[in-house]
């Protein structure tokens, strides 16, 4: 069986009120101002910069950056979620046909708990965050896990992103994948705008 890998803010849900806010909140505690909206969405996805540096001033994520925000993200991460539009009916349709799983840069417990919230969790055999490897998109260690943890080559597989954090580490594992233009990114090319532009791209790559 084939597999589609999908990143999941941005691309399967949107959570961006909880990021960008619990961003925010973190900046306020440090002693920053707050950040407009748009603008965070667009570099927590650019693959140039180092988040902990630009966000909050330090080369590396401190304890209590980390512990700020993952303490007010679970404590949010469900305000405002909800799924992208024709998002639940493409992996109803494609959970026959398919393996699916969850590539995510956020931490996995709360993918969990967020993916579980909209009733979709059930549908993905794996949800792998930055917490269950050593380096997270673009680095591919990510996609490597999951094709070993479902036993499938990487010619069998899609990775599904929002963001070039995504296709890169698709790219560095010799994986197949799509850019999709309704997550938290503006692409002005390569990307695709619909649902079933994306169900089409799926099926292309795995027709017979």
């Amino acid at each position: 069986m084939a597999l589609i890998m999908f990143d999941m803010d941005g691309t399967l849900i949107n959570s961006s009120h909880s990021i960008v806010n619990t961003i925010n909140y973190v900046r306020q505690n440090l002693g920053f101002e707050e950040l407009e909206k748009n603008h965070i969405l667009e570099k927590v996805n650019d693959p140039n910069i180092n988040a902990a540096q630009y966000f909050y001033g330090t080369n590396d994520f401190t304890i209590q950056q980390k512990e700020l925000f993952e303490n007010h993200y679970n404590a949010t991460c469900l305000d405002n979620l909800e799924l992208y539009e024709g998002i639940k009916k493409l992996i109803d349709d494609l959970s026959s046909d398919f393996t699916l799983s969850v590539a995510t840069n956020a931490n996995s417990t709360f993918a969990r708990k967020m993916l579980e919230h909209l009733e979709i969790e059930h549908y993905f055999k794996s949800i792998l965050g930055y917490n269950d490897v050593q380096k997270p998109k673009p680095h591919p260690e990510m996609v490597y896990k999951i094709l070993d943890t479902h036993n499938i080559k990487k010619e069998k597989a899609q990775l599904i992103g929002d963001s070039h954090k995504d296709i890169m580490a698709a790219s560095k594992a010799g994986v197949d994948s799509v850019l999709v233009n309704w997550g938290f990114s503006n692409h002005e090319k390569d990307a695709i705008e619909t649902i079933e532009e994306l169900e089409q791209k799926i099926l292309q790559k795995f027709k017979e």
